[in-house]
């Protein structure tokens, strides 16, 4: 089997001179970026391997893996708490993930990196940790004072490079290897659930800046852009209902698509798929959408880790379709997903009830063993490739931020 892994790269900020602004935000000379205090002062890959051989180590450690372990892989948990003993205890059952929320967060950053060191239980293969840190209104961590969205959309593009290559670098100090904080929608509507989180107003303003949030990142984490294929033209909330679009497939090529395909030319190692049904395309939710995984792929490129949304959403919809959380798991990677994570509605054992799910389902022959087998590769692959880098970092009142 072969497996298409998005390398995890280390590049130069080649988008930090694109000076365009989104003129529906009033724009200003400068940010205050460069008054704040943390800056990274540098990060490097020195693993020296390259990403097929990343491919090829991950596939022989899936292989040796049992369907139960595999599945177990693809799940990324979540529970409350500070502790990092009932941490390292909850991650013994070797979920491929954990995914810090509010609640996990503790008052100091050596809290944290205590708490994040605690979530590895195989120093080999450690799991990936994730965050929503996208700045502004979606901010998990403490210190994170760098400009985002509301005004990045009217300053020129340089200053999203430079305040996203500032928030990899606090992500990645605390212990963090995946920033799930790129949002690729677009609107121009102020009334949009996604108005105040997304980076422009139209597609080529919303381009410019998310390639730039990705290469910043990269440099740092695994960045992951989201909610495909689109939020702003599917209105509603897709916390609390399944929005729908009635657009189709050569409007999208040609608008909501552009973002996403940027980020992905940028070097995005993951892409999260979104509740949201373009119903002129496919009427399923594209997180359960096995076209638009095949869009993702075969369409605009993608080769890294398509993840879902919280599937907890699904449930808060109300959609009686979607009752069944581990039904919803199954689905998720059967139409495409790698990884799935589940937070609304979720308790200690929901994690482990998903990755039973998914390995009886195979077991059963209703999940083809092949499709779990290359979702593991590609997590356990990233996986490898975030242990095998390593950075150094800084924390000063007079150093130049990188980008």
């Amino acid at each position: 089997m072969t497996s298409r892994v998005r390398r995890y790269g280390v590049g130069a900020l080649a988008l930090a001179a694109m000076a365009g602004l989104c003129a529906a935000t009033p724009a200003t000379a400068s940010s205050t970026f460069t008054d704040t205090p943390i800056r990274a002062a540098a990060a490097e890959t020195s693993s020296g391997v390259s990403s097929e051989e990343f491919v090829e180590r991950a596939e022989e450690r899936v292989a040796e893996m049992s369907v139960a372990e595999q599945a177990s892989t693809v799940v990324m948990g979540h529970v409350a708490g500070t502790d990092p003993a009932a941490l390292h205890a909850y991650m013994a059952s070797g979920l491929g993930g954990f995914i810090l929320m509010g609640a996990n967060i503790p008052a100091t950053e050596a809290e944290l990196q205590a708490l994040t060191a605690a979530l590895t239980v195989d120093p080999a293969l450690p799991p990936l940790i994730a965050v929503d840190q996208e700045g502004g209104f979606v901010s998990r961590l403490h210190g994170d004072g760098f400009p985002a969205s509301p005004s990045l959309k009217g300053l020129p593009v340089a200053e999203t490079s430079a305040a996203f290559s500032a928030r990899g670098a606090l992500v990645a100090r605390a212990g963090i290897t995946v920033n799930f904080g790129t949002v690729a929608d677009y609107t121009s509507d102020p009334a949009s659930f996604i108005h105040g989180r997304a980076l422009g107003i139209d597609s080529a303003c919303a381009a410019e800046r998310v390639a730039a949030a990705t290469t910043a990142q990269e440099q740092f984490v695994a960045s992951t852009l989201k909610h495909f294929p689109g939020h702003g033209a599917a209105p509603g909330d897709s916390h609390r209902a399944i929005p729908s679009s009635t657009m189709g497939r050569e409007e999208w090529r040609a608008t909501e698509a552009v973002p996403f395909e940027a980020g992905i030319d940028a070097g995005a190692s993951l892409l999260m798929y979104g509740h949201l049904a373009y119903t002129e395309i496919d009427p399923l939710p594209a997180s359960l959408s096995p076209v638009w995984h095949d869009i993702a792929r075969e369409e605009l490129g993608f080769t890294g880790v398509a993840v879902t949304d919280d599937l907890g959403m699904l449930l808060s919809s109300g959609d009686p379709a979607y009752a069944d959380p581990v039904a919803n798991g199954v689905a998720a990677i059967a139409a495409g997903n790698d990884l799935v994570l589940m937070i609304a509605g979720s308790d200690a054992q929901t994690a482990g009830a998903m990755a039973a799910g998914i390995g009886a389902a195979v077991d059963a022959g209703a999940l083809p063993a092949e499709r779990l087998e290359e979702a593991a590769t590609r997590v356990v692959a990233l996986r490898m490739q975030m242990a095998a880098a390593t950075a150094r970092w800084a924390t000063c009142d007079d150093c130049e931020p990188v980008g």
